[in-house]
């Protein structure tokens, strides 16, 4: 009985458990040059992650996007590009577009939290299947209420919301033609070609 135990014991022990960085452990990193300062990463669930290069589509498409909220949204939100989203204890992903309420110090003390988040959008080619994967579920199960993931291979957006643990309750697709309105701003509508061109 005794070795019984031991051996259970010994084989937990083999299991390899890989280490989850806190979003303070990867923000001190960065500081101290630890990951390279020209690197393109984000904190994804305590992992490091590299991010894809930009394509000229997909640069084209975050500030078309960028460009069109700025314009119909002054003086009511901040655009934020490719800046980062405190998600506790364990993510920081750098979002294409988040849509923030204003502050007099234009998040300087610390990135918004989920909390903040009126519109988050992400746009996808090659990192399509990823964002599902990983990023969504963050997302979800964090309560961002809204969420746009622009897929660039059929161009169109799927609109996730109603977040409910890690998953999105409420799902669907709009294609050239149609219309979005995002549950933040009610009067605002946004034709799908106006995104991704």
């Amino acid at each position: 009985m005794v070795v019984k135990q031991r051996r259970k014991r010994a084989s937990k022990e083999e299991q390899p458990e890989p280490w989850r960085f806190t979003i303070d452990d990867y923000e001190r990193m960065g500081e101290m040059c630890i990951l390279p300062p020209d690197a393109r990463t984000e904190l994804i669930d305590g992992e490091v992650i590299t991010m894809s290069p930009i394509g000229r589509r997909h640069a084209a498409v975050v500030t078309r996007a960028g460009v069109l909220f700025v314009r119909r949204l002054p003086n009511t939100a901040m655009v934020r590009i490719q800046n980062p989203v405190r998600i506790p204890p364990r993510a920081e992903p750098e979002p294409d577009i988040v849509v923030v309420p204003f502050r007099d110090d234009f998040y300087e003390a610390q990135h918004p939290g989920p909390e903040d988040v009126l519109l988050l959008i992400e746009v996808a080619d090659s990192s399509f299947d990823f964002d599902q994967r990983r990023k969504l579920p963050l997302y979800a199960g964090a309560g961002i209420r809204e969420v746009w993931l622009v897929d660039l291979n059929r161009n169109v957006v799927l609109v996730h919301r109603s977040p409910k643990g890690r998953r999105y309750q409420d799902v669907r697709t709009a294609s050239q033609g149609e219309t979005l309105t995002p549950l933040a701003f009610p009067d605002l509508t946004i034709r799908v070609e106006e995104i991704v061109g």
